[in-house]
């Protein structure tokens, strides 16, 4: 039995070779360090808007004015 079939047929995501258990789920200590390189740099990033909040509401550094009357 395969390293990959073991892992159910998983491949490497760096390169494709089948997965070794020690490195997993990649298949050497050098996908590791690729992937790792990768989200160190940047090239890997979750995309988010300026405008994104979680609350629905404007966020504000001014604190807000006293109300009147």
């Amino acid at each position: 039995m395969s390293a990959a079939s073991a892992a159910g047929g998983k491949p490497c995501p760096i390169c494709g070779k089948p997965m070794v258990e020690k490195y997993r789920p990649f298949c050497s200590a050098r996908c590791a360090d690729v992937d790792l390189n990768r989200w160190l740099t940047g090239a890997y990033a979750i995309p988010v808007t300026e405008n994104d909040d979680e609350d629905g509401e404007e966020p504000s550094l001014a604190p807000k004015p006293p109300r009147e009357g």
